[in-house]
């Protein structure tokens, strides 16, 4: 099945390439405002507010605990939208789906978001929340090797680049990851080595020109882009991570890219399963459980949390 014709013009027109993310980010924030505004707790899992400590300043936490069918696994979730636009409020029906779907306790970090506060903020504040997390796994009633870190484009971004700082630094070990349509290159202009960017650049909501403009949000300086931490693939180890679930998305123009980073893992003696979701695009994973993707990948996805 490939996206019909209709749905393929609908998705064009959204993807206007005159649309700067540089000058719209504040109107997909208030969008985010609106995606919290409907989300309806159910009876279904409990919701508890928690602070971490990050340097000086103070990291939400919002942990989602089904009641029903509860496993002793824990799923640090780092949420997308570019580094730019997202939080803890615009993906509650995402964390409470994740929860009730696959029993685990699901821990969403609201960190600081681009470009108020430039990289690597964001990823500090993540580092943060899984450092303590991982030193007090208690406070979940589980052990560390329980807690899995997972995440969707730059959140999965992040998450890959939380598991090396860790391996790096010797803090903590995560024994797995899923990254969901993850950035992990730094170069998605016209000479990209990756054929998604150029085929899914452009028509699939997505643009290659948005991901340039929301890393141009993100860096400090030019230096950044070199980084690892910043772009994994430039890493120069891809040994010592954790086992990985890397899910990516026919339509997107990261597709390539997060392929490749589990192939590197892979070839460095790790493991590394790679599912590409046919006949979706880049954000498909936000969409209702209903949609017989996300269907799909959260059977994927409990598969690999079981293993």
């Amino acid at each position: 099945m490939t996206i019909n014709k209709i749905m393929r013009a609908a998705l064009a027109a959204l993807s206007h390439p005159e649309i700067d993310i540089k000058k719209t980010y504040p109107l997909a924030r208030e969008l985010d405002k609106i995606k919290a505004w409907r989300f309806k707790k159910t009876g279904l899992y409990r919701i508890l507010e928690q602070e971490i400590s990050s340097k000086n300043h103070k990291v939400p936490v919002r942990i989602f605990t089904p009641i029903e069918n509860k496993n002793n696994k824990v799923l640090l979730f780092f949420h997308g939208g570019g580094w730019v636009t997202g939080n803890i409020d615009s993906y509650n029906g995402v964390c409470s789906d994740m929860a009730r779907i696959t029993g685990c306790t699901v821990a969403s970090v609201d960190y600081r978001l681009a470009p108020e506060y430039k990289f690597p903020c964001g990823l500090e504040d993540c580092y943060a929340a899984a450092k303590e997390i991982f030193h007090n796994s208690k406070l979940f009633e589980t052990e560390a090797d329980n807690i899995i870190l997972i995440g969707d484009s730059a959140g999965g971004n992040l998450a890959s680049a939380v598991s090396m700082l860790a391996r790096d630094k010797k803090d903590f070990f995560p024994k797995k990851q899923i990254l969901i349509y993850p950035l992990t290159s730094n170069n998605h202009s016209e000479t990209s080595p990756y054929k998604s960017v150029k085929e899914n650049g452009t028509g699939y909501l997505l643009t290659s020109k948005n991901i340039e403009g929301y890393m141009e949000l993100y860096i400090s300086k030019k230096e950044d882009i070199e980084n690892p931490y910043l772009a994994p693939l430039l890493a120069k180890s891809f040994s010592n991570l954790p086992k990985t679930l890397i899910i990516t998305a026919e339509f997107c123009p990261l597709r390539d890219e997060g392929e490749e980073y589990g192939r590197k893992i892979n070839e460095a003696g790790g493991c590394a399963k790679i599912v590409r979701i046919p006949d979706v695009i880049h954000g498909y994973f936000s969409l209702p459980v209903q949609f017989k993707p996300v269907k799909e990948t959260y059977g994927i996805i409990k598969s690999f949390i079981e293993e």
